[in-house]
């Protein structure tokens, strides 16, 4: 019942996330009739579809993601429709034709049809569900692992629904919030017909959002401090709660170590070797950017308190194949400064055991094993750092300093600026390739191609000029002077890279804007844009002095053979 009434209020907690601006132009706009007819519906079946696509999520696998994705894009067409029938009575007219043989104008349905009202309601309900369902907040991720792990079922449709009742409820009090300033307004307003095309009007400012790059990777980031706070203690709740009901094993999920793949920096370790230890896991992957941010506090952590009795085990849990390879990890760990102990977790059975979700993750574990403390993302240093050393007090080991740390970090290192940050990562592989612009050639998996560039690109957008060959997780330039160019808005922009299939270094080339970066070159680049790809991690190649616009970055690749995968940015 717990975890229910938790799910209901990690929903209604979204009223204060960007990831509902969206819907709420779609909510008010049905906002000027009758809440049974018009708001209710459209509410109602908002929270339907949304647990239906999200239901899919967990029952499918990897496969539903490229589904709920273009389930979300045929819903801002859908939307879009709907928006253009309220603005204009001509497509109106044109979309209410079907329903001629019922005796019924869809799109009149909401001042001269009142009994078409709610199926108005319902169809823009169903087109909010699936616009809103990509995008949730971590509370949502954490039911969907554990339908991952443990296997869809009634509960777990039960807990999405209930997920989305909670942000209905929300947007319903939005809705009363705001009648009475509409109520206001219409007394200065044409009455229907002003009223009706202002709501059409906000429906596509609302889809515009979403089609113009406004991208759900950007929500954890861009939320509300208090709101994440408060969903993020809402998730600890739940995993309380579920580490309560899990049945007892020894030493806990420290208990999976057994299954790593490997250890670096450490013979093996196993439970038994941690007892009486405050433990911090750390889910990571030494291609992710936002991996890389956490290692100034994690090495400088490990300094502080491991004479104390803590323990750091970094947990490496690779996102792309070449990051199974020992050799690759075993370098990079090394380039990186890590000394403390990193478990190969190539089978992913940690991950599992913790029932983790995301890169990069902490997980803080007293004396006896018990997780007493998680937090995903690049966030709450400070009050990770006053969990260990509550847990080191308990566990009565003496204490070093109390001020807790501020890590200096340079190069990738350094934080993310978020005032800047406004584009959001992209794969080049063709299984999760985004905000792709094709130009006159589409991507063509698995084949040798020559792609001519798209003549404009929109917000985050990237394309491809010369030969590539796309691959599931990876473009392969195939030929000399391959291009990757991408138009974004952030102070660092970096690109997962490898060299030729059989290691030879791969020489390449970076504009900003058409000329040399200049000041603005990344640590893997000289001011004339000029580097070289020896290995495959991640390279900074644009850290810009004064991120206030939208820059178009290009990378010529001067040998042919060069691996991309993928772009971040920070």
């Amino acid at each position: 019942m717990l975890i229910i009434l938790v799910a209901f209020l990690g929903g209604a907690l979204t009223i204060v996330s960007p990831c509902i601006l969206p819907i709420l132009p779609l909510v008010f706009a049905r906002g000027a009739g009758s809440f049974r007819t018009h708001a209710l519906p459209l509410l109602a079946s908002m929270a339907l579809a949304f647990a239906a696509v999200a239901s899919l999520a967990a029952v499918g696998g990897a496969w539903v993601v490229t589904l709920n994705e273009s389930a979300r894009y045929a819903a801002m067409g859908l939307l879009a429709l709907f928006g253009l029938a309220l603005l204009m009575p001509a497509v109106g007219d044109w979309l209410s034709r079907p329903l001629v043989a019922l005796g019924r104008r869809l799109t009149g349905a909401a001042s001269t049809q009142p009994r078409m009202a709610p199926l108005l309601s319902i169809g823009l309900g169903i087109g909010t569900g699936l616009l809103w369902a990509p995008c949730a907040g971590p509370i949502l991720g954490l039911l969907l692992t554990g339908a991952a792990l443990n296997g869809a079922n009634i509960q777990t449709s039960l807990l999405l629904f209930s997920f989305a009742c909670g942000a209905a409820v929300a947007l319903a009090a939005a809705l009363w919030l705001g009648r009475g300033i509409a109520a206001g307004l219409r007394r200065f307003l044409p009455m229907a017909t002003g009223m009706r095309r202002i709501a059409g009007a906000a429906v596509l400012a609302g889809v515009a959002l979403p089609a113009l790059d406004w991208n759900p990777a950007l929500v954890p980031s861009a939320s509300a401090p208090g709101a994440a706070q408060l969903e993020q203690r809402l998730v600890e709740q739940v995993r309380a709660e579920a580490s309560a009901k899990a049945p007892a094993t020894p030493r806990g999920p420290l208990a999976s170590l057994h299954s790593a793949n490997g250890w670096l920096n450490s013979s093996p370790l196993g439970a038994g070797d941690l007892d009486g230890k405050i433990v911090l896991v750390d889910f990571w992957t030494y291609s992710c950017i936002n991996c890389l941010r956490t290692l100034p506090y994690l090495k400088t952590w490990h300094e502080k308190y491991k004479d104390a009795g803590l323990q750091v085990i970094g947990v490496h849990s690779p996102e792309f194949a070449f990051e199974k390879s020992v050799s690759n990890v075993r370098r990079a760990v090394a380039d990186l400064g890590i000394r403390y102990p990193v478990a190969l977790d190539n089978a992913f059975g940690i991950w599992r055991s913790f029932r983790n979700q995301s890169w990069p993750a902490f997980y803080l574990l007293d004396g006896q094993g018990r997780l007493r403390y998680a937090v995903a993302g690049e966030h709450d240093y400070e009050r990770t750092e006053r969990m260990i050393r509550k847990l080191l007090e308990e566990a009565g080991r003496p204490l070093p300093e109390a001020d807790v740390v501020h890590p200096g970090a340079r190069g990738v290192e350094a934080p993310p600026l978020l005032s800047a940050l406004h584009s959001g990562e992209s794969y080049l592989g063709y299984e999760k390739a985004t905000g792709f612009a094709s130009g006159a050639t589409p991507i063509r998996p698995g084949r040798d191609t020559v792609y001519s560039p798209a003549a404009n690109l929109g917000a985050n957008q990237w394309t491809l000029a010369g030969s590539w060959q796309l691959e599931a997780e990876r473009a392969v330039g195939t030929g000399k002077n391959s291009r990757v160019i991408q138009r974004f808005r952030a102070r660092d922009l970096h690109m997962v890279l490898g060299p030729s299939v059989d290691g030879r270094p791969v020489r390449f080339r970076v504009t900003l804007d058409g000329q040399p970066p200049q000041a603005d070159h990344g640590t893997d680049i000289n001011e004339q844009g000029e580097g070289v790809i020896d290995r495959q991690k991640l390279y900074q190649l644009i850290r810009q002095q004064a991120p206030d616009r939208d820059r178009i970055f290009q990378i010529e690749f001067l040998e042919p053979g060069a691996e991309a995968y993928a772009f971040t940015f920070g």
